[in-house]
């Protein structure tokens, strides 16, 4: 009966329809978008921490290990 993922989204909708009434669906909608937004960034910062760490690691492997005499 339930075996697509629409037919769940309905449900959803139904049931946060008859929970949180017609007036506060939007607010909660923005509230999510918003709150994926900030996901997003904080993973995009975290990646490019994770990235310039790596950079950093492999400069200094690169680099000549020894005294300079």
């Amino acid at each position: 009966m339930f075996d697509s993922i629409d037919d769940w989204l309905i449900i959803a909708v139904v049931a946060g329809i008859l929970f949180y009434g017609s007036s506060k669906i939007p607010q909660l909608a923005h509230s999510l978008g918003r709150s994926v937004g900030e996901f997003k960034k904080g993973r995009l910062e975290v990646e490019r921490e994770i990235k310039a760490d790596q950079a950093n690691q492999t400069t200094v492997a690169s680099s000549p290990s020894g005294p300079a005499h």
